[in-house]
């Protein structure tokens, strides 16, 4: 399995009584296909996976396996705490048909570099699915270093990691441990641009939720080596970029979704955007459409590319909107 590309870490939509919207998670799925995503990732922590229950993360990622029907991979998270729990909820993605996991570091629980080899050579070997490895500090305390990812690459079960910290030191250690077999892929938006200018093979993104086909530009001028034409595009994306990180993912990130009739809000103990940050997410929703446009245009006009990523201009710009809505 080769995952690489622009892929998306999707949100998980709810409603206003905070069920799973499933109209709403298709809707975000076709508009991840129209936008030339190459893979998503269901219940991660840009998914909430921490407030889902197990029945609702077999829910959305069964809905998201039947309903993209093979067209891109789907990368189920679940890591979690313990190993034997990783194992459970790995052997659990397998059942919904997911095509790979996305694991990350146990988070809170700080283990060593040798326990974490242990862990995920257990998780490769005991969970039945390939394994996406999943470096983020920030959010779990501990940091998977490239010696210990060094001595996982060589399994044949364990075929990428995600970096999430943003030193580009640490993006060329990993890019010299890639291969056939072992994809390394950024895992911070603003970032990924000189990653994959570096020789990363993708980004994990959170922007591609109301963005997708800008990120499957971004993607494609930066491993494609044109680094004029990546700061160009970077340029743009700042104020979004910025935006996203106003306060802790996926609460801005949502804000823009629900302007787009994709949910209604999040679960405790996350809180909806601060009202401070109201008037921005207004201008930034319209900012997301007017980038899609001119993805999608720059897409078409390149006949490659729009072959490849097969981007329809109007979804991918948010024509769609919840039945709820369009009336």
């Amino acid at each position: 399995m080769r995952i690489e590309g622009p892929i998306t870490a999707l949100a998980t939509p709810f409603t206003s009584a905070g069920d799973i919207d499933a109209v709403a998670w298709k809707l975000l799925l076709d508009r991840q296909i129209a936008g030339g995503i190459q893979a998503i990732v269901v219940a991660g922590s840009t998914g909430e996976a921490a407030a889902l229950e197990d029945g609702e993360f077999e829910q959305v990622l069964t809905a998201a396996v039947e309903h993209l029907a093979g067209r891109i991979p789907v990368l189920a998270g679940t890591g979690l705490q313990s190993t034997a729990k990783t194992v459970a909820q790995t052997r659990r993605a397998r059942a919904c048909g997911a095509s790979a996991a996305l694991v990350v570091t146990p988070p809170y629980v700080r283990p060593t570099q040798a326990g974490l080899l242990v862990h995920y050579t257990q998780v490769a070997e005991q969970g039945g699915l390939p394994v996406v490895l999943y470096n983020v500090p920030t959010r779990t305390g501990c940091d998977l270093l490239p010696e210990t990812v060094a001595q996982l690459r060589l399994h044949p079960q364990i075929v990428g990691i995600k970096e999430a910290r943003s030193e580009l030191s640490r993006m060329q250690a990993l890019v010299a441990l890639k291969g056939e077999d072992f994809a390394v892929l950024s895992g911070d938006d603003p970032t990924a641009g000189a990653s994959m200018l570096a020789g990363a093979d993708g980004v994990v993104s959170v922007a591609s939720n109301v963005v997708p086909a800008t990120v499957r530009r971004l993607c494609e001028l930066a491993r494609a080596g044109d680094a004029a034409g990546v700061a160009a595009l970077n340029g743009r994306l700042g104020e979004l970029l910025s935006f996203l990180g106003v306060e802790p993912n996926p609460i801005p990130v949502k804000a823009l979704l629900a302007q787009a009739g994709i949910g209604a809000g999040l679960r405790l103990p996350l809180m909806p955007l601060s009202s401070q940050h109201a008037r921005t997410a207004v201008a930034m929703a319209k900012e997301c459409a007017t980038l899609e446009s001119s993805s999608a245009a720059a897409a078409a006009a390149d006949p490659t590319l729009a072959a490849a990523a097969a981007i329809d201009p109007a979804l991918a710009a948010g024509a769609a909107v919840h039945p709820t809505l369009a009336a």
